[in-house]
């Protein structure tokens, strides 16, 4: 008997559709290459957007409450910045995207881990995925397997940005305290570049992220970032890279009865690259629209387009604009956020959810500082 949805990818993306789709009713398989908990190279942040989208019934696993941040310009020019609310909240990935699995599998997802799929298939009533466990089949298919997504490639996503971003876990020891309640941001000195250290109690995450085509650089950003941060003495847990791509603005969401979410559709902000909350809505626009009993396969189709257009991708546009600007200002960029109450206020209310780069572009003294950059 066939699945009413077979979603590929245990993601956030993944497991958020499972459990929209499980939640409306429909039967629901998860498939996975990894075994749970597994290490997923990520910053780990959570911003208020992902937030409200996250099952109401997650035990959510944060481990740090951020307030504060200090930022720099290619290591100079240092600002250090409170907030009265919370900028954002830190988790570990393995154990993030455990519990998000556990929430699906508790709203009804069946779910099968270590399990590859090898190809996609689909006629007009049912989609054959042929996988490691032999065929299975199902009326919808969301893939949602990461940024070299095998779905993505049956649907035609096409992406047009795509970015390298390392990492590296470091043992916190006695510098705890120099981190409680603060990320550190360095934007950095070649366009568009920008690093980061994220505390998570006895474990730091430290990162950097630039465009692909440039590893050499981008190690070398990384090891001068970890000095120049006082924490090359530290002992490392775990070095990691990972892809980013960014959809072209008219690349396909879904072909027939396949739809893609999150990481495989080339859903992400191009500025920061932020990834978790576009894979969690778009993983819930998704399985809402796959979870209506008998729905005809252009009626989800066009019920997820609608939700993707009027939101995300309009957060995205705003994205492309803001990326454009700091790759050819990223000191004016460092100015408005740290150095002005405005830009810093803006900050908060971007990162809590309070308000999206979409909204702020509507702003008129944003549009005059993007004309100011050359926009």
């Amino acid at each position: 008997m066939p699945y009413d949805v077979i979603v590929v990818g245990a993601g956030p993306a993944g497991s958020s559709a499972a459990h929209a789709a499980a939640d409306a009713g429909a039967r629901v398989l998860v498939l996975d290459r990894a075994t749970f908990p597994r290490y997923k190279t990520c910053g780990g942040g959570l911003i208020g957007p992902t937030l409200a989208a996250l099952p109401q019934d997650l035990q959510l696993p944060s481990r740090a409450e951020i307030h504060r941040a200090t930022l720099t310009l290619a290591g100079g020019r240092w600002a250090d910045r409170r907030s009265d609310r919370r900028l954002l909240r830190l988790v570990d990935r393995a154990s993030f995207d455990h519990a998000l699995l556990r929430s699906a599998q508790a709203a009804g997802a069946q779910t099968h881990e270590g399990v590859t799929v090898t190809g996609v298939e689909q006629d007009e009533d049912l989609v054959t995925l042929q996988t490691s466990e032999g065929p299975l089949t199902a009326h919808y298919v969301i893939g949602a397997d990461g940024s070299a997504s095998r779905v993505a490639r049956h649907v035609g996503v096409r992406t047009d940005g795509v970015d390298l971003g390392l990492e590296v876990e470091l043992e916190t020891g006695d510098q705890a305290h120099r981190w409680e309640g603060r990320v550190h941001l360095d934007w950095g000195a070649d366009p568009g570049t920008y690093a980061w250290v994220f505390p998570k109690g006895d474990t730091l995450t430290v990162g950097v992220i630039q465009s692909r085509g440039h590893a050499a650089a981008t190690r070398a950003y990384l090891a001068s970032f970890v000095t120049d941060m006082g924490l090359s003495g530290l002992r490392e847990i775990q070095s990691s890279g990972h892809l980013t791509r960014c959809r072209t603005v008219d690349s396909p969401l879904s072909r027939g009865r396949v739809l893609v979410a999150g990481d495989a559709a080339g859903l992400l902000e191009p500025w920061t690259r932020e990834g978790i909350s576009y894979a969690v809505r778009s993983g819930r626009f998704a399985g809402r629209s796959v979870g209506a009993d008998g729905a005809d396969p252009a009626a989800v189709r066009a019920a997820y387009d609608a939700a993707v257009e009027s939101t995300l991708a309009r957060e995205m546009a705003a994205g492309r604009i803001a990326l454009r600007a700091f790759e050819r200002s990223p000191a004016l960029m460092h100015h408005i956020v740290a150095r002005t109450g405005r830009g810093w206020r803006e900050f908060g209310r971007l990162t809590g959810g309070d308000a999206t780069l979409a909204d702020a572009l509507e702003h008129r003294s944003v549009r005059w500082g993007l004309r100011a950059v050359g926009r």
